[in-house]
């Protein structure tokens, strides 16, 4: 029996995964539905209609009028989306919430990804993103209906974490992520169901509240349909001077077989030489005062330069031959090189992985709370290329199963 399943699946840009999930069958029996080897109930029928927005006599209908054509008719009359099977990853669209000044977008263009929609509520960060990407984000995204949102296929998100105050009291499920700003993230799932998503957010969601909050954020992502993936990476693993651990959370409707990167080998690792800029402003220099304030609390005084040095909570200071993580409301002197001068903007953006050309638009106060509410865009570009090969390879290995069914 021949249907047209397989045409409007791949009208809606949708994989047989999703398509299964929203008939509620197994991917399996949809494969046979699509080949011609199997005949639907009737109640798999209305549900393949349903979930593809067609009627069961367009999908099975034996008039002439609904029969699939044959397939060089359909190549020359079906244009092929830009999201359909086979070439789905090799121009993937994807959303860039929480955008702040575009590190994680610079990740996943750098595999493919076409943004297609980005949301940001600062304004000072609108600027920048908008110097730089030719665009400028949309903002509060709480107050941006799902269906604004052009369709995509991977969501993306640095999305703040704020408390889950309502956690442990018992109000219900449904309301556990209520207030936060979390919860736009899983609306905007729950309409759109991309095929993927990653989010990232601070190393200490993992244990805030005892667990609670990450667990509450996990089961809230499992009960949309997705298969979690998480995992504290540390920006020092991926080529940058900069320890920053962060969690990445990565998510996917099908089941697909994903592991996080490896580190890169330390031969590809930029040092702090590699990133320090020469002939350095005297604008950047601390006061004498807080030089000899701080060398007298130099843990090492013999450490060798260039070096980054912070204060920790006992009061001592600690040179690194790397940066602590930037932090974006940290004190003006929280990180100094060589104990004598704040990093430049440019510095600080190289300790992130930005590259050079990217625009400086703003003044330092807002460069440094923007390159400290920013990621490490080498390490994104690492997840990135993992999950667009796994991504890839689900794909190739579920139309081989198909041809052999």
């Amino acid at each position: 029996m021949k249907t047209k399943v397989a045409i409007y699946r791949n009208r809606l840009g949708l994989t047989q995964g999703a398509l299964a999930r929203k008939a509620e069958i197994s991917r399996r029996a949809l494969c046979s539905i699509e080949n011609g080897t199997a005949v639907p109930s009737v109640e798999v029928a209305l549900k393949l209609a349903g979930a593809l927005r067609e009627t069961v006599e367009t999908l099975f209908g034996d008039d002439p009028e609904t029969l699939v054509p044959p397939p060089d008719a359909l190549s020359a009359s079906v244009p092929t989306p830009p999201t359909t099977q086979g070439s789905r990853w090799q121009d993937f669209r994807f959303v860039d919430l929480f955008a702040g000044i575009g590190g994680i977008r610079l990740g996943f263009e750098s595999v493919g990804g076409r943004c297609v929609f980005s949301s940001e509520f600062d304004e000072a960060a609108q600027r920048t993103y908008e110097a730089n990407f030719g665009e400028r984000p949309s903002g509060d995204i709480t107050k941006i209906a799902a269906s604004e949102i052009p369709d995509f296929d991977v969501l993306l998100a640095g999305f703040p974490c704020q408390a889950f105050s309502i956690i442990g009291k018992k109000e219900g499920f449904a309301n556990e992520t209520c207030g936060t700003l979390f919860f736009e993230i899983e609306r905007i799932l729950r309409e759109k169901q991309p095929p993927a998503f990653m989010l990232e957010n601070v190393r200490n969601l993992a244990s805030h509240d005892g667990g609670k909050t990450f667990r509450v954020i996990r089961d809230h992502l499992t009960a949309l349909g997705y298969r979690v993936h998480a995992k504290v990476l540390n920006a020092l693993d991926f080529g940058v001077p900069q320890k920053r651990e962060r969690i990445v959370i990565v998510g996917f409707l099908d089941d697909v077989p994903f592991a996080f990167p490896d580190p890169v080998p330390e031969s590809e690792r930029k040092t702090l030489a590699d990133v320090l800029e020469t002939n350095v402003d005297r604008k950047y220099y601390v006061r004498d005062a807080i030089r000899n304030a701080r060398l007298a609390k130099l843990k090492d005084p013999d450490f060798p330069k260039p070096y980054v040095s912070h204060e920790n909570m006992a009061g001592s200071i600690t040179p690194r031959p790397y940066s602590a993580a930037l932090r974006s409301g940290a004190s003006a002197n929280y990180i100094l090189v060589d104990d004598e001068r704040r990093p430049t903007e440019r510095e600080m953006l190289r300790l992130q992985g930005f590259p050079d050309s990217f625009k400086i638009v703003v003044n330092y106060s807002q460069m440094k709370k923007q390159c400290g509410n920013s990621v490490a865009v080498p390490m994104i570009k690492a997840v990135a290329r993992q999950m667009l090969s796994a991504l890839r390879d689900d794909e190739a290995n579920a139309d081989e199963r198909q041809r052999e069914e």
